[in-house]
């Protein structure tokens, strides 16, 4: 199984595909082809019998940065169909198990994606955020569904309100990560939870995965539509134009002329 973008690198063995985000030199950055080459693996993967379990997992110390806000300045995510909401519908809708092996920075998508992971292994140097607001926007994938249920509403707010950064333990300590290993063993964790499932009985793991979510599946689908919608607006609003491009100018974002 073979990735469309040098920057998405595949590799499959004993019924597990590894999907290896490697765009190091942006800190592994998310651009709309790197979307797309995920949401065809996935959706590939979703109907090959010799994929049993996918591995999600970043090169070089490195999760994910995010998006490229270049790309996202470009207008180019626009629309349902877009890069990254294909992306977004083909993991939310996986029917397989799905493990992420997070190290370094998980910003944005970077930590929301892990909501809709089954098995979710930080090592103790990953650094988690949602900076949503502090780049004008609003929350994302279902995450104000989703994280008010896992960690409580007071929780939630902190993390989305206040986009600050948070370490490994305080994500498993709320239920976004399932555990914290060594650093640079996160991937070694995540391949021998892999071979476990890979092993089982694989429609008793499709089961079993489907009847878990059975009471967020559509109420979540829908939080990630509405969700979107506003993302979209946000995309286009100064406020966002502000602080991406303070952003890339390397200083603070400066909100006062907005009512």
């Amino acid at each position: 199984m073979q990735s469309q973008c040098a920057e998405i690198q595949t590799q499959v063995s004993g019924r597990v595909l590894e999907i290896t985000i490697n765009r190091p030199e942006r800190k592994n950055a998310l651009t709309m082809a790197m979307y797309a080459a995920m949401a065809d693996l996935l959706n590939e993967a979703a109907g090959d019998p010799g994929v049993r379990v996918v591995i999600l997992t970043g090169t070089s110390g490195v999760f994910t940065s995010g998006n490229d806000l270049t790309d996202f300045l470009g207008g180019s995510a626009s629309g349902e169909e877009s890069p990254v909401f294909r992306f977004m519908h083909a993991l939310y809708h996986f029917p397989k198990p799905v493990i992420a092996a997070v190290a370094g920075p998980a910003v944005g998508i970077g930590t929301t994606l892990l909501l809709h992971c089954d098995l979710s292994i930080a090592e103790d140097d990953a650094v988690f955020q949602m900076p949503f607001v502090n780049l004008g926007l609003c929350p994302e994938y279902g995450s104000s569904f989703l994280l008010p249920r896992i960690m409580g509403h007071a929780k939630a707010s902190e993390l989305l309100l206040l986009g600050k950064k948070f370490d490994a333990q305080t994500a498993a300590d709320v239920n976004i990560c399932n555990e914290v290993v060594y650093a640079g063993g996160a991937l070694d964790r995540a391949r021998v939870y892999a071979a476990e499932l890979a092993q089982k009985a694989p429609e008793a793991l499709r089961l079993t995965k489907k009847l878990l979510r059975q009471g967020t599946l559509e109420n979540g689908m829908k939080a990630i539509q509405e969700e979107a919608g506003h993302f979209m607006t946000r995309l286009k609003s100064e406020e966002f134009r502000e602080a991406a491009t303070a952003f890339m100018e390397k200083r603070p974002a400066d909100f006062s002329r907005f009512d």
